[in-house]
């Protein structure tokens, strides 16, 4: 087996069952969505927000987590190497957990101005914590038996056997 093969045969692994397929469409739509939304609506959701909320270079942050977002919710949604678009989504959730949700517990958020308390917290998190957490998930187990991961890490045997019988 060659060294890419190797490295192809890691990150595509998975014996995960077909039904993290669901997992696979409820992360992947949302960050593919998202990422969209922040060029369709760059003051509210995009440039705008990542200024509002004191990130710095927002002209340069916004629309490279857009385009992670999109090309890393569309690898989710189709099932194809999974874990490495997995990644950076988890540092994506984590930083927005941090720099944007966080400051709600001491009623300091830019983005969330008179709300403050664990409440408010947890409940402007949640789309985040779900994000994180189903991102965490597919690191973790794989794209799922239904998935161009599953194709692509076949043994080649099994490929060409599956070829020659059809």
């Amino acid at each position: 087996m060659l060294q890419l093969d190797t490295w192809q045969a890691r990150l595509t692994a998975t014996t995960a069952p077909a039904s993290v397929i669901l997992i696979r469409l409820y992360v992947g739509v949302v960050f593919l969505f998202e990422g969209i939304q922040k060029f369709l609506y760059p003051d509210a959701l995009g440039t705008g927000r990542f200024d509002k909320a004191g990130i710095p270079a927002p002209g340069f942050f916004g629309p490279l987590d857009g385009i992670f977002e999109i090309a890393c919710g569309a690898l989710i949604l189709a099932g194809l190497f999974t874990r490495l678009a997995a990644l950076p989504m988890i540092v994506d959730m984590v930083g927005a957990l941090l720099i944007t949700k966080l400051p709600i517990l001491w009623g300091d958020a830019p983005l969330f101005t008179g709300k403050s308390g664990w409440w408010n917290f947890i409940h402007e998190s949640r789309t985040d914590l779900a994000q994180l957490c189903g991102s965490l998930f597919l690191l973790v187990v794989g794209a799922g038996a239904w998935s161009l991961d599953a194709r692509l890490h076949r043994a080649p045997s099994q490929r060409t056997a599956q070829t020659e019988e059809a």
